[in-house]
């Protein structure tokens, strides 16, 4: 019974493809007496030689020949199925690093997440909130993943793939303690309406502002400088009214009042993205498969 060894068959190939017993050593970064004994081991299990010696000028014997595409698809198929169980172990006890805006990961992600992690309980998932310009600056020095950004980047980078997940209306939340407004609401009539505003580079500072001055006005701003979490509280204390994703408002609760903006309101769009010269990892790509299934699923429901 013939027993080759998979180091064997490397060290066979690599003096194949050299011609040379010292630089195949080399590339295999072993001795070349031990690169020799493995290579004499091979040729006396199979009863042939697999090189002929002569002077120096390596060549191989028709019985090499014969081996050579063999071990070299022997290899192949060993890393393949090499790759194929590490890929499987990552699902069981790998990390994904995700990035997405604060109001994504308010509106979007628990529920994804959640399905997520029942399909997968071993992954850990680690989040980084940020705007989509800082988002978009850590994936390309591959501290992320993936992230889900908002379109038109801030800064378009051909070293990054984007793709599109979602297009969310944007609409008016208001204390409940407060006079109803009226519905729906054109952007005009946020003139002189107090306003609780995000902090500077938030996406939805810079599209409520943008908005705005389309319509001729300056925002006014009773409270400025919050995170998603914080511009809710302090609509919810009456200081003033916020422009926010629809997901965010359909979770605020019935502390908040709601009120959709009069066409054509203002829309954001949503993207997954991942650097485009390194493939994520396995546990990263079924995440995607999973937000991309989501929207399918969610998108399919209001047809």
């Amino acid at each position: 019974m013939v027993c080759m060894q998979f180091q064997q068959l490397t060290y066979f190939v690599a003096v194949a493809e050299a011609r040379h017993f010292t630089r195949a050593a080399e590339q295999v970064h072993v001795s070349q007496p031990s690169l020799s004994q493995q290579i004499r081991a091979l040729e006396k299990e199979l009863g042939a030689e697999l090189f002929s010696r002569a002077r120096g000028n390596i060549t191989l014997t028709d019985a090499g020949e014969a081996l050579l595409p063999l071990a070299l698809r022997i290899l192949a198929d060993a890393d393949t199925a090499r790759h194929e169980v590490l890929e499987l172990a990552q699902l069981r006890r790998g990390r994904v690093r995700l990035g997405a805006t604060p109001s994504l990961c308010t509106g979007l992600l628990p529920d994804v997440l959640r399905a997520f992690h029942d399909q997968h309980p071993g992954i850990q998932l680690l989040i980084e909130e940020g705007g989509s310009h800082d988002l978009v600056r850590e994936l390309a020095r591959g501290a992320l993943d993936l992230a889900l950004v908002v379109l038109p980047l801030p800064t378009p980078s051909p070293a990054l793939t984007t793709v599109e997940l979602l297009q969310e209306d944007l609409v008016v939340v208001s204390s409940a303690a407060s006079p109803a407004p009226r519905s729906p609401l054109r952007i005009a009539d946020l003139e002189g309406e107090p306003m609780v505003m995000f902090r500077h580079g938030y996406d939805l500072r810079d599209l409520t502002l943008s908005a705005c001055r389309a319509e001729g006005f300056e925002p006014y701003f009773t409270v400025e400088g919050g995170e998603m979490d914080a511009v809710l509280g302090f609509v919810r204390a009456g200081l003033g009214v916020a422009v926010v994703p629809s997901m965010v408002a359909a979770r605020a609760g019935r502390d908040l009042l709601v009120t959709p903006l009069a066409r054509p309101g203002l829309r954001r769009t949503i993207a997954l993205a991942h650097r485009s010269d390194v493939a994520p990892p396995r546990a990263a790509r079924v995440l995607q498969e999973v937000l991309l299934a989501s929207h399918t699923a969610s998108a399919s429901s209001r047809v």
